[in-house]
């Protein structure tokens, strides 16, 4: 199964894909392929979106079932302990977060001291 969603593509680019998939609503398609065509409409898709955004999400064996790919997006995937989850960065905490400071915290020096003491 793969589900593709276009946002803001040329319109010969979803004609291109209706030849293999279903347009259910505008700019996203379902359909069964396998894994050699998905591949290669993939790199369809990548040549020609231009200044477009694309999300692949297919069916794959692994733990969670599936898995995607992303085309000029501003979520990416992220690999968490085998898992891959989609990484929403946000603007507002990146501007507001301080940058880290090298170094341990106080918590963990005092839970080190602690340890030292018990040894």
């Amino acid at each position: 199964m793969v589900v593709l969603v276009l946002t803001a593509c040329p319109s010969g680019l979803r004609g291109h894909l209706t030849r293999w998939l279903l347009e259910i609503s505008s700019g996203v398609f379902v359909g069964h392929v396998s894994a050699r065509v998905r591949d290669l409409m993939w790199e369809r898709v990548v040549e020609l979106a231009k200044d477009g955004r694309a999300i692949m999400i297919y069916s794959a064996r692994n733990e969670q079932k599936l898995a995607f790919k992303v085309h000029r997006h501003d979520w990416k995937p992220v690999d968490f302990d085998g898992i891959q989850l989609m990484l929403r960065p946000s603007e507002d905490q990146t501007e507001k977060t301080p940058p880290l400071r090298p170094g341990w915290s106080n918590a963990s020096k005092y839970r080190m001291a602690a340890r030292r003491r018990k040894s």
